[in-house]
């Protein structure tokens, strides 16, 4: 006799194992899920940590800024000090400048053949004007006045005849540039 089996075997094979396959499928979604949760939470801890150490960070830079606005203020201080220091060494430089001038100048006057009649200086420009017997005492005057370490560029700007008390005598006007020697510059910023 035949026997006929009606179950059938196949599809229940298959079922069984698309549900193992389906199981085996959610199993594996499941231990992503937990694995990328796992991933996140420690993620997220780290984020949590580094936010309250920029928090300890911040509170720490906010008690630090008194300080830093009085050292701030002590930069502008000193800076206002060293323009007020470079104004006064400027001021004695120049206020000796011109006395130096004016000793420069009176020791190479010829008192017995010229006399000056006015001198003016304005910062580092020196006019000065007077009389002379002749030509050749003035310009002696400016190269007396050449070798001056303290006057620079002596030029002529102007010669003319005048008479005076019935003698016919030389006005002159010459143009000069006053600086300090770098000897004496060093003089005076070592005396600070």
């Amino acid at each position: 006799m035949l026997k006929i089996n009606l179950l059938p075997i196949r599809q229940l094979k298959k079922r069984a194992q698309a549900t193992r396959q389906l199981l085996g499928m959610v199993l594996l979604l499941l231990l992503v899920l937990a694995f990328l949760a796992t991933i996140g939470l420690f993620q997220t801890q780290k984020i949590n940590g580094l936010q309250a150490n920029i928090a300890q960070l911040n509170k720490e830079k906010d008690s630090y800024a008194p300080t830093l606005k009085k050292i701030a203020d002590l930069k502008k201080d000193r800076e206002e000090l060293t323009r007020k220091t470079d104004i006064i060494n400027t001021l004695k430089t120049d206020s000796s400048l011109t006395v130096r001038v004016l000793d420069e100048v009176a020791s190479k006057v010829d008192n017995q053949r010229m006399w000056l009649e006015s001198l003016q200086q304005d910062r580092g420009a020196l006019k000065l004007t007077g009389i002379a017997l002749d030509d050749q005492t003035v310009a002696q005057f400016m190269d007396n006045l050449k070798e001056s370490p303290f006057v620079k560029d002596v030029a002529l700007s102007g010669s003319s005849q005048k008479s005076v008390s019935g003698k016919n005598l030389k006005s002159f006007e010459l143009n000069c540039t006053v600086s300090q020697p770098a000897v004496a510059k060093a003089e005076v910023t070592s005396t600070k």
